[in-house]
């Protein structure tokens, strides 16, 4: 594996315009802390932890295989359980005609100033440019309504993995704002309102699983606005993420009901039961590589990338710690078993064997990637028959018998995936702020903090808030209404209209 701090890496100050050559204060080590420069600190970690490389065009990055292994394992538990609801994979092109990109009006208004388009073959231009698809919706539609005639043809359930572009758009960050990125996209038709509004919830929680069951990140279950909803949709909910150093909100996935709007525009209409013709329902829900970019920048820190045993490519690292004059061969054949031992039970292990680096080298590379566990193993272990677990999230250390190691790998690499979550969720609960009024809301806001606040549900209302906070750090919006309501007592006010207060509403500043 090549040396993650031999070289000097280029990163950039915002995370992926112009690049800038990092100059480190060790040869592995971060020169940035999390604290002090976010931007720069997040920049590092992506490289140097080998999460990605940057690529010649400004907003694209190369997805090294320590990223895609997350990947995986996050597709490989969404896709069993969406096959568990009948949904089926499917593949549709990259590339989209202008007439029917352009035939859902506030669709194509919402999505214009991210569609990259084809424009030449070679040197001669094309009579009719080509769109690259920002989203499939006005991709796959027309052959809903060619394969959907009657009742007994719905419910019809797809999803693609796939790539997405999206082009035109300020300060480019790894994973979380890219050019090019990796996403499921779910398309599903049914009959009636009540089946796609169960099917909504269904892929939600979904999300939610992925989130704080894979990646120990908390998030809100909740609907978004009509300002902030998807773009030709009839309501969208979403999971959402805080990520309290730079008091922002993250917009983790999204289901959407779409209603009947996109049936309409292209003629996906169906023979009911009783012989009459009616308009499907429709669906369409995504989650993407974003997932990841905020899970290093909840659980990172000043070492690197912090990860949880779930999603881990490498759950445990094993490492000789010899000692001048020591037989290697036998702490090396103990190293060996080892692996063997715990990857015959399931977890995925590596041994570093290396001769041409230290230990205290090695624990910082490991450190910097994230590994959850590391295994020491020197002379004094194999003598006791012993090794020694050195946690990444806490750094507790354990000496504990070889007689005992599934067992107890077991229990700490639980242990740690329980404790990244507890943390994150401490450090979340401890951003939010209840706001009340307009003054209160604009203390929290400064605060960098997300907050929760009664309001009046009026669009007209929200596009003011957005005026009022804007400024070079961004404007706040609506994040999402939480579907777990807290009280609203009779008389509650709106904390920006001073009208009768609705509904209680998360707010912030997002990426």
């Amino acid at each position: 594996m090549a040396d993650a701090g031999a070289k000097k890496s280029n990163t950039n100050t915002k995370g992926g315009g112009k690049k800038k050559e990092v100059k480190k204060e060790t040869g592995l080590g971060l020169s940035k802390k999390k604290d002090e420069n976010f931007g720069e600190w997040y920049s590092e970690v992506v490289v140097h932890s080998e999460m990605i490389e940057y690529y010649d065009i400004s907003g694209c990055y190369i997805l090294r295989p320590w990223t895609m292994s997350i990947w995986e394992t996050m597709q490989a538990f969404f896709d069993a359980e969406m096959k568990k609801m009948k949904v089926k994979n499917t593949y549709f092109p990259l590339f989209v005609s202008p007439g029917v990109l352009e035939k859902e009006k506030d669709h194509v208004e919402g999505f214009a100033p991210e569609v990259a388009w084809v424009t030449k073959s070679g040197k001669s231009e094309l009579e009719v440019p080509i769109a690259i698809r920002p989203t499939s919706e006005t991709v796959m539609y027309p052959y809903f309504s060619k394969w959907i005639r009657g009742h007994r043809d719905l419910p019809l359930k797809l999803n693609q993995w796939c790539n997405v572009v999206r082009w035109e758009f300020s300060n480019p960050t790894p994973f979380i704002r890219s050019r090019e990125f990796l996403w499921q996209e779910g398309h599903t038709a049914f009959a009636t309102q009540a089946e796609a509004d169960e099917e909504v919830l269904e892929i939600l929680e979904l999300y939610r699983r992925i989130y704080e069951e894979y990646l120990a990140i908390p998030v809100v279950k909740g609907k978004k606005s009509e300002l902030e909803k998807f773009a030709g949709g009839l309501y969208t909910t979403s999971v959402e993420a805080f990520i309290p150093n730079t008091g922002r909100g993250v917009q983790g996935a999204t289901s959407h009901c779409l209603g009947q709007n996109f049936a309409k525009m292209f003629g996906i209409e169906f023979e009911n039961e009783k012989g009459g013709k009616a308009m499907v329902w429709q669906n369409s829900w995504a989650y993407s590589t974003r997932t990841i970019g905020v899970m290093v920048m909840v659980h990172g820190d000043d070492k690197g990338l912090v990860l949880p045993p779930k999603v881990a490519a490498t759950q445990v690292i094993v490492v000789p710690v010899p000692y001048k004059d020591t037989n290697t061969k036998e702490m090396f054949e103990a190293c060996l078993r080892t692996v063997d031992t715990l990857t015959e039970a399931g977890f995925r292990v590596e041994a570093d064997l290396r001769d041409n680096y230290g230990p205290g080298w090695k624990y910082s590379h490991w450190e910097m990637k994230g590994v959850p566990l590391r295994i020491e193993i020197g002379p004094r272990d194999l003598e006791k028959k012993q090794v020694r677990l050195a946690r990444r999230d806490n750094s507790d250390k354990l000496d504990i018998p070889v007689s005992n190691l599934v067992e107890q790998v077991k229990d700490i690499l639980d242990r740690i995936q329980e404790n990244l979550f507890d943390v994150a969720k401490q450090k979340r609960d401890a951003s939010i702020r209840v706001a009340k009024t307009w003054d209160e809301f604009m203390e929290a806001l400064n605060q960098k903090k997300m907050i929760l606040a009664p309001w009046c549900d009026e669009m007209e209302v929200e596009e003011d808030v957005k005026k009022r906070t804007k400024g070079e750090i961004g404007a706040a919006k609506s994040l999402c209404t939480p579907f777990k309501q807290p009280e609203l007592p009779e008389g509650t006010l709106c904390f920006a209209s001073g009208k009768p207060a609705k509904k209680w509403t998360y707010w912030g500043r997002s990426y």
